[in-house]
């Protein structure tokens, strides 16, 4: 039987896992990454070809149907069980979610490792920093009847995330960092691998837009959002708009009708994509992870990054209280980007 390794990550998405590359980049350790596949197409395919990239790279890669079923997550547990262990660090991706916080509370390894999860990063560093419970930026204040029931777990993760005498704790990340807990080690992503595996792109001469999923997540409202796009690609000559892997067919096919927008699906993380080209000389995205990793992976190109305020009138009557502070923030802590005014903002429908 193969012996542990020395290292266990654990990926849930795309971008966790090309984050996890560029981890591995800086590191030299024995590397086994456990997929716990999502149930999601786009996700899903995008996390295969991630997948053959990391084992282009000598890494094991260990692709786990962890939500195929009731039985399905004591399985992919059950069999995970001498990895978890024998291992002397954990790599993960996202302390957000459940399964990932129950697979922290099964292992003894004394290292443990945060990749990049995107903007959720910044949440977790700043909740773990406060000792508040971690809880996505996106959900109400209302707990449910499931929120309840793992909120054990939830607390028991945190504490396993907090750095001590007896274990150390390593955030990687593009994200700015304001404040970290006493002890938490940050280390800088540049996205090195990728600029040295892809590049450098050719550049068009039109502007591309890049989606994002707040619409699905119930934070802006659908009418504001297509309107807001419609205004950006007229001011900035876009012809693409490269979806996000959540965002909702119909929404995307409205977007194609009432814009002329070419919608393009991509098969790997934005930052690969763009990275390779062609891509467009202006990059114009709504407040989210690529206006941080974007003008890393594209340095030393004549691209230019620009993003756009989400207006608060385009929030829902459900989004979270902290909605607008968040995002407010994901822009503001942006560096070389180019900021732009909420255009669009004509009354949505029914309002």
């Amino acid at each position: 039987m193969k012996s542990a390794p020395a290292t266990l990550a654990f990926v849930e998405s795309p971008v966790q896992l090309l984050n996890l590359l560029e981890w591995a980049h800086t590191a030299t350790t024995d590397l086994t990454v456990v997929v716990l596949s999502p149930l999601d197409p786009m996700s899903r395919g995008q996390l295969r070809r991630m997948a053959e990239l990391a084992r282009g790279e000598g890494i094991t890669v260990r692709w786990e149907e962890a939500r195929g079923g009731a039985a399905a997550p004591f399985r992919t547990i059950g069999g995970l069980l001498p990895l978890l262990h024998g291992a002397g660090r954990i790599v993960i991706g996202d302390p957000f979610s459940r399964y990932v916080q129950l697979l922290l509370s099964i292992t003894g390894a004394r290292d443990l490792t945060v990749v990049d999860d995107g903007t959720a990063t910044m949440e977790f560093i700043a909740q773990l920093a406060a000792r508040q419970p971690l809880t996505r930026w996106h959900r109400r204040g209302r707990r449910g009847p499931r929120d309840l029931l793992f909120a054990p777990m939830s607390s028991a993760a945190r504490r396993r995330l907090t750095p001590s005498r007896r274990r150390t704790v390593e955030v990687f990340s593009a994200m700015p960092v304001d404040t970290a807990p006493p002890g938490l080690t940050i280390t800088r992503n540049d996205f090195a691998w990728t600029r040295a595996r892809f590049g450098p792109p050719r550049i068009t001469r039109t502007s591309d837009l890049v989606g994002t999923s707040l619409v699905e997540t119930g934070v802006v409202d659908p009418d504001r959002y297509i309107t807001a796009v419609a205004s950006l690609a007229r001011t900035h000559h876009a012809t693409r708009y490269f979806a996000h892997r959540r965002e909702a067919t119909d929404k995307l096919h409205r977007l194609h009708i009432e814009t002329g927008l070419e919608i393009v699906r991509p098969d790997l993380p934005l930052e690969l994509i763009a990275r390779r080209g062609p891509i467009g000389r202006t990059i114009v995205s709504f407040p989210s992870t690529v206006v941080h990793t974007l003008p890393l992976a594209l340095t030393g190109t004549e691209v230019r990054v620009a993003v756009c305020d989400i207006d608060p009138v385009w929030l829902t009557a459900t989004a979270s209280p902290r909605a607008q502070s968040f995002l407010a923030g994901v822009t503001g802590t942006a560096r070389d980007v180019q900021r732009l005014t909420p255009m669009g903002s004509a009354p949505a429908a029914g309002r």
